[in-house]
């Protein structure tokens, strides 16, 4: 039984992986492709985890893949298509490309969603907000839809009027021992600082 009833798990997976030359979602790390362990983190907490992007690529993972209602539109599409397909009030949306997630880190953010009077709820990184790894409520669907519409593109500029609360580092950072909780494997020096990390290299 999911440790939140009321949640959903998504994993977007849509992007070109432009930067790598491969498809970063499928690269191993201790023998498991990314997307995968991602999923497999999510899967205790959440009622569901679907990936957002293309069914064909992922079929041989066994997890339910839904494509981006509109291909191209980036992140914030994809943030959109899982808010319509949901099921449940509550929606834990991450990138693909986090290898630095902990159930522990993933757990805490939902309870604190759910504890918080928001339509959302975004970690505050020195990066700034990490929309990626962020809880959004079911009634966020239809500004991020209208956003869309508008050619808004930017995931932040779409929650413009929503009632949006964040997590500043001091409330998580004490699940981020590794300095990298929101650290994008982008690169294929990111792949290679990544897969030395989980081997015990570092």
């Amino acid at each position: 039984m999911p440790k939140f009833k009321n949640a959903c798990g998504f994993i977007l997976a849509g992007g070109s992986s432009s930067r790598m030359g491969a498809d970063k979602a499928l690269l191993e790390l201790n023998g498991q492709p990314l997307l995968l362990r991602t999923a497999r983190l999510l899967d205790p907490l959440v009622a569901s985890v679907t990936v957002i992007g293309d069914p064909a690529r992922y079929a041989s993972l066994g997890l339910a893949v839904v494509p981006d209602d509109v291909p191209g539109l980036g992140p914030l599409g994809g943030v959109a298509t899982a808010l319509r397909i949901s099921r449940m009030p509550w929606n834990l949306i991450v990138g693909c490309d986090l290898p630095y997630l902990t159930a522990e880190w993933l757990e805490f953010l939902i309870a604190r969603a759910r504890a918080a009077n928001a339509d959302a709820l975004l970690p505050e990184s020195e990066r700034g907000l990490e929309p990626l790894c962020a809880i959004y409520h079911a009634r966020c669907a239809p500004a991020i839809s209208a956003a869309l519409a508008r050619g808004v593109r930017k995931v932040t500029d779409a929650l413009a009027g929503l009632a949006v609360d964040t997590l500043p580092r001091h409330e998580w950072k004490a699940f981020d021992s590794s300095g990298c909780l929101f650290k994008n494997m982008n690169s294929h020096e990111d792949y290679a600082e990544a897969r030395a990390h989980f081997e015990g290299k570092l």
